[in-house]
């Protein structure tokens, strides 16, 4: 009897053990498609969201003179560059402004591999930008100095400490430090890269940044819409609902003031952590002369030039082994662009063999199944996704939905094993609160021509699904198949790619912040054997480009 009990006993812990495992394990990609699963909406999640005010210490003015402020590192195309971004002296906002002279400060970083002495040196540029309005009463607005530094020459995974300023005027910063990407290859990857979007700048966006930073990423891709200042008049007056609130005013104005704030609070992270931004619609900001983006252009250095793109909207680089690639949504991107020719070229010189990985990022997404911005960015989808389909891109990271969902692998919206991962992340927090509602619910799905969005250009493109569960209609009656999982609630997201095949998705949500508790997690498996590179556009249009 005592050799059955002991043996039962031992029976009992297996069975514990092996219930145990199965409750903590980690699915992966490789046992998908997914039944479609929604996560009940939590209703004390909706509040918080104020924006901090302008007397909130984290977004005062605490330098003096041209001492450098809002400082920023962000990367070149590879591990041997990074920009580094600084203000100097006070933007003017009023009447009768008079901007700075950008060469009145140098661009000067000091840098090494040792706090002292900080044996390297160079210099960059700088400029100023204006926020301008010719209707009485309305303020313009003209930045500080804005200074943009390329270092060059950089050793891969190693840590660098720098100062940044003009030393000449006595304005040099304290010191700061950052660390390189890994070389590429198909063995070296940073260890933790934080997605996140739509920002703003609210309490919810503190709680956001707090959970992200303990997370400790070595990289932070913010995928658009990043202070929301055009949800301000130009004189400080903050509204949730700029059509409502302001439906009289001459042009959609915007309080450039917010930027200066944002970057204040952002510093403590993106001063150490580089940082990768796309634009969004709310960076749009458009002012006179019919000028747009003039606030994101100039205030954050993009490896344009060096990725060989004319643009600050698109862009690409790699981290270690992964390349990215930052598309525009509020460009032109019809296969006759020049961003899609770009995009061509770009996709066509990856080396797969040192950048397995290829992640793809922008604002608006194809595939959601809210009832905010629904098929919105179908007119870029119908236009791009066979090309990024072709190139076997793995994973593609949007915002412009202000909820999270994650989709099974998806080409055309028909299931396909080889299909990219979607996912959305437009909870970082920003004033507008969450998207609450699905498409698919009963009385939501939207009127199709509601669903054009004239700063995406492109036309109209919406139809009803011609094929599947949804055949004849606009919005399916149920949760997509495409879908796999969606919830409302504000947090970020951390990718960790273990190797050339197998990378960890993990979803934080704001709420579990003190906690072990993830909202979402999953292994995003890539099968280049079963999935090869199979190029099927025409050969024409790309010798053409």
């Amino acid at each position: 009897m005592t050799f059955w009990r002991s043996f039962a006993f031992a029976l009992s812990i297996i069975a514990i053990n092996v219930a145990f495992t199965d409750a903590n394990r980690i699915p992966s990609t490789l046992e998908g498609p997914f039944d479609p699963v929604t996560v009940p909406y939590d209703v004390s999640l909706r509040g918080n969201a104020v924006d901090l005010p302008d007397t909130d210490p984290r977004v005062r003015r605490r330098v003096k003179g041209f001492e450098p402020e809002q400082i920023s590192v962000s990367l070149s195309v590879s591990y041997d560059s990074v920009w580094i971004s600084w203000v100097t002296g006070e933007f003017q906002i009023g009447n009768n402004i008079k901007p700075l002279d950008p060469n009145s400060v140098a661009s000067l970083v000091r840098y090494g591999r040792s706090r002292f002495p900080l044996t390297h040196e160079a210099t960059g540029y700088s400029l100023v930008y204006n926020q301008l309005y010719p209707f009485e009463g309305l303020q313009n607005y003209t930045s500080g100095i804005i200074h943009h530094v390329r270092l060059t020459g950089l050793k891969p995974s190693t840590l660098y400490y720098y100062r940044c300023g003009d030393p000449s005027i006595s304005a040099m910063s304290a010191i700061y430090h950052f660390r390189t990407m890994p070389v590429s290859s198909p063995r070296s990857y940073p260890k933790r890269i934080a997605v996140v979007g739509d920002l703003g700048l609210t309490y919810n966006t503190t709680d956001t940044i707090s959970h992200l930073t303990r997370n400790k990423p070595d990289l932070v891709l913010l995928v658009g819409d990043v202070t929301y200042a055009n949800l301000y008049l130009a004189n400080g007056t903050g509204s949730d609902c700029y059509d409502c609130s302001f439906p009289h005013t001459p042009i959609h104005e915007t309080y450039q003031p917010r930027w200066d704030y944002w970057g204040r609070f952002m510093q403590n992270l993106i001063s150490k952590t580089p940082i990768m931004v796309v634009e969004g619609n709310h960076e749009i900001e458009e002012q006179a002369g019919n000028q747009r983006f003039v606030a994101y252009s100039s205030r954050f250095a993009f490896p344009s030039k060096e990725s060989k793109s004319s643009s600050t909207f698109y862009y690409s680089f790699n981290a270690g082994g992964i390349h990215f690639i930052m598309l525009g949504a509020y460009i032109a991107y019809s296969k006759s662009a020049e961003q899609y020719k770009w995009l061509e070229r770009d996709l066509a010189n990856i080396d797969r063999s040192m950048t397995p990985w290829l992640v793809a990022a922008w604002h608006a997404p194809w595939y959601s199944s809210y009832k905010a911005h629904y098929k919105e960015a179908e007119c870029m989808r119908v236009e791009m996704e066979e090309l990024l389909y072709s190139y076997g891109v793995d994973i593609v990271f949007n915002g412009h939905v202000h909820a999270y969902e994650r989709s099974n692998r998806v080409y055309n919206y028909t299931l396909d094993p080889c299909g990219l991962v979607h996912i959305i992340i437009g909870d970082g927090g920003n004033r507008e609160k969450m998207a609450i509602e699905h498409a698919d619910e009963p009385g939501n799905c939207p009127e199709p021509s509601s669903t054009y969005d004239e700063s995406m250009g492109g036309g109209f493109c919406a139809t009803n699904f011609t094929s599947g569960p949804a055949a004849g209609k606009f919005c399916w009656d149920r949760q997509p198949d495409y879908s796999a999982i969606r919830e409302c609630s504000f947090g970020h997201g951390i990718l960790e790619v273990k190797n050339e095949t197998w990378a960890l998705w993990t979803w934080y949500r704001n709420q579990d912040s003190n906690t072990t508790k993830v909202g979402d997690q999953i292994y995003i498996v890539r099968q280049p054997d079963m999935c090869p590179v199979y190029i099927t556009l025409q050969k024409s249009r790309f010798a053409d480009s």
